[in-house]
């Protein structure tokens, strides 16, 4: 969970790829560094992230079988929003007790 601002958007085959700042780290499993890509499939039911615009983004690592794809993913059941002070307070209530 992070927030990040969209510096770029490029569709690449069924999928898009945004190059996001990483702005904040609420809660990670594993190491964000400042920039990087989120690919998000495009049957994804997420919203359009805007390039410029920040979100609350709740994404996963995601490596195939034979470790030559690691990247940040957007799927179906994560969680992209507008940041807010007000959501960016409830996530750090919640990581809290978890």
């Amino acid at each position: 969970v992070f927030q990040g601002r969209i510096l770029a958007r490029r569709v690449v085959g069924q999928e898009t790829r945004y190059e996001v700042e990483v702005k904040a780290r609420y809660r990670q499993r594993f190491p964000l560094v400042s920039r990087e890509y989120l690919w998000v499939p495009s049957t994804c039911g997420c919203p359009e992230l805007s390039v410029a615009g920040e979100y609350l983004l709740m994404a996963r690592r995601h490596v195939n079988h034979e470790h030559t794809l690691n990247r940040i993913l957007l799927q179906d059941g994560g969680y992209a929003r507008p940041w807010t002070p007000r959501e960016a307070r409830l996530v750090r209530e919640a990581a809290r007790h978890c």
